[in-house]
């Protein structure tokens, strides 16, 4: 491409897509998307006591004393319901055991410090309360590992308690939940109130009331939903319970064994911190990420709103144009600027003379041409055809070479490998019977559209470019007219001093600068040039590099007329700015959101938000093919255009915006032709 490409960038944003896809894993799994469903009957048999000690050989367990009462709240902390638990046992005097989950740990770690510093303690309950039983041996092990490091770096503590989820009471303790409790006490439960059903105060209170003077570890929750029937039940049950004689305490304190806290080492309290950190930046990503989706979502939909308001009006736009009666008939000067164009020159040239127009001139620019160009030109012995020789100077300096030749008071500029139909310039150049028009954009279409490659340009063409210059025009805000066709009064080229050449889309600048002259600028959809689009990917990437970078070199270039009132050149700057910048530079986020969604999020919202996606490109894609009077045929390849062209068109923006960034520039890179729209000169396609 003439200068060293920028290559770094690459490996930084693979790195940033990386990340960014495992703070959303983290972040998923954190919420306890995967938790397991399935019970495994395969039973520990440990005895009767909720308190279980794996230290040894074989399970030792124990009950609490008669008359004593340890409370335990299991799914905490919540920042709702936790406080008011809290403030709910300080009133009564009242220490208890809060099993937290690790995850809501890292969320909000001053409500584990509160309880300990109110002479609470703390037991682990699993990172993401996950049903042990139904989970793989890797798992289990990382549920420990990052709920102790969470009640570490939360608390600079290790605790010695353990409760596994589902697992109430010790008749139903699986093989796996004892396996996981090794290291720890196990701690179950006399009596499970089941709150969690919100099944009434009277029934909390109920099953939270020993029979006779047994002891009991009773169970309830601070987490996980409602809980304000187990605050009412919490008001009701120790009062009663004290009345007849209870006393309450911690686990520990109530079964006469160790503290359950031990001060964990500094590395441990700092993997802990970490891992909190990431947890709330993965927290933050991921809510970044859905809200640039759905971002992205409602601006689709708003375009397409927008476009089809237009769509109407553009449509009775031309049926005023075409009704007004007065007919364009001035001189046309065809400038054709031609840089190794010997594949399809002889085509375009016939095409132009073709034109069933009453005055053509086309000048032929051959700009240092190696493979004959010209000659091929000069062989063909046309009327009305010139040709001019000279030393490669670029394509702007070609085009500004034939406006200074031209004679008509209307100027054509034409790629070399693009074709006319026999209408095109008559349909080109009747939008200048309104003396505001300065410049028409013509309708340019594949011509090569056999394969996947050639269909998925066909589509791009026909929406992203020809729809858009639809709601462009009506805007008045149009910002490319295309190199393969577009008009120009000569008197509007000499005031803006012709093509410029600082810049890669001087088609591009060109129309701004005209915008930014007082011209309208406006769109001819009869006015259909076929165009040979690249044919590989490697061409189609160089093509559109190129096109993107020079496209954001002219809107820097013409940045201030997002400040011209005067001027409605801001409208398509913005719009570019919005669906031609930012949403694909944002795309590599979504795509990683998406892989994110197939894993955590249930299968149907994500074939639901698939579907609609596809439904809202194909309704949008068949709109403008019957707007174009195309077939509707290529809608087939919508789907598989998400995998392959929607990848490499998002990573040529963030090419370009890299190489815009670090102040490369580009030279111009000439596509390869392989004559295919000369083909159309025996018979012009319609559709594929």
């Amino acid at each position: 491409m003439g200068v060293r490409q920028p290559r770094a960038h690459w490996f930084l944003l693979l790195l940033g897509l990386v990340m960014l896809l495992g703070l959303l894993t983290l972040n998923g799994y954190a919420n306890g998307v995967l938790g397991g469903s399935g019970r495994d009957r395969h039973l520990a048999q440990v005895g009767q006591g909720p308190l279980i000690r794996t230290d040894g050989p074989t399970p030792q367990t124990r009950s609490l004393p008669d008359k004593t009462i340890a409370l335990t709240f299991d799914d905490g902390p919540d920042p709702q319901w936790t406080p008011q638990v809290l403030d709910m046992l300080a009133r009564h005097q009242v220490k208890a055991t809060f099993f937290v989950i690790g995850a809501r740990v890292n969320e909000h770690p001053e409500l584990v410090r509160q309880a300990i510093a109110e002479g609470h303690e703390i037991g682990a309950h699993t990172f993401t309360h996950a049903e042990l039983a139904a989970t793989p041996g890797w798992r289990r092990g990382l549920e420990m590992a990052l709920t102790a490091n969470a009640i570490a770096g939360a608390t600079g503590y290790h605790t010695t308690l353990f409760r596994p989820p589902f697992s109430s009471l010790p008749s139903v303790l699986t093989a796996a939940d004892y396996e996981a409790m090794r290291g720890y006490i196990g701690v179950l439960s006399d009596l499970d109130t089941r709150d969690w059903e919100r099944p009434g105060v009277p029934r909390i209170v109920k099953a939270a009331t020993p029979e006779g003077n047994r002891g009991a570890i009773v169970l309830m929750h601070d987490g996980g939903g409602d809980r304000s029937q187990t605050l009412a039940a919490l008001d009701q049950l120790i009062p009663a319970l004290k009345a007849h004689g209870y006393t309450f305490g911690t686990v520990t304190e109530a079964a006469g064994i160790g503290p359950a806290h031990v001060p964990a080492p500094m590395d441990v309290q700092l993997r802990g911190d970490a891992l909190r950190w990431a947890q709330t930046l993965a927290a933050v990503a991921t809510s970044a990420v859905a809200w640039l989706l759905a971002l992205a979502l409602v601006l689709a939909v708003l375009r397409l709103v927008v476009q089809l308001i237009a769509v109407r009006a553009h449509v009775r736009t031309m049926r005023r144009r075409w009704s007004s009666g007065r007919e364009i008939l001035e001189p046309v000067s065809v400038i054709v600027p031609a840089y190794n164009e010997s594949a399809n020159i002889a085509a375009t040239v016939r095409s132009l003379v073709a034109s069933d127009y009453p005055w053509v001139e086309v000048i032929v620019v051959d700009d240092g041409s190696t493979d004959g160009t010209a000659d091929i030109v000069h062989r063909l012995g046309l009327p009305n055809v010139r040709v001019i020789r000279q030393p490669n100077s670029g394509k702007p300096g070609a085009l500004n070479t034939g406006i200074r030749v031209a004679r008509a008071p209307i100027v054509v500029l034409v790629d070399g490998d693009t074709v006319f139909q026999e209408d095109t310039v008559y349909n080109l150049v009747q939008a200048f019977a309104d003396r505001r028009v300065g410049a028409v954009a013509g309708n340019t279409k594949v011509a090569n559209r056999k394969g996947l490659l050639g269909r998925w340009q066909h589509l791009e063409y026909v929406i992203g470019f020809n729809l858009d210059r639809r709601f462009f025009d009506m805007a008045r805000c149009m910002p490319t007219i295309p190199g393969a066709v577009g008009a120009f009064r000569a008197e509007v080229l000499h005031q803006v001093r012709g093509v410029p050449g600082d810049t890669l889309a001087e088609d591009t600048d060109l129309t701004m600068a005209v915008l930014r002259a007082g011209w309208h600028v406006v769109y001819e959809e009869h006015a259909i040039a076929w165009t040979e689009a690249p044919s590989t990917l490697k061409s189609l990437w160089q093509q559109r590099y190129r096109w993107c970078y020079g496209t954001m070199q002219a809107m820097w270039k013409h940045r201030r007329a997002m400040f011209e009132r005067r001027h409605r050149l801001r409208r398509g700057l913005l719009y570019l700015w919005i669906f031609q910048v930012a949403l694909p530079i944002a795309a590599p986020a979504v795509d990683v959101f998406a892989l994110y969604g197939l894993v955590f999020l249930p299968w149907y919202q994500m074939a639901a938000a698939w579907v609609g996606l596809l439904a809202l490109q194909a309704f949008t894609a068949a709109v403008a093919l019957r707007l174009d009077r195309e077939s509707l045929r290529p809608l087939w390849t919508i789907p598989f255009q998400q995998v392959v062209y929607r990848q490499l068109m998002y990573l040529v923006v963030v090419q370009s915006f890299v190489t815009a960034l670090i102040g490369n520039r580009l030279r111009w890179h000439r596509q390869t032709r392989t004559g295919s729209a000369a083909a159309l000169v025996e018979g012009v396609p319609h559709g594929s």
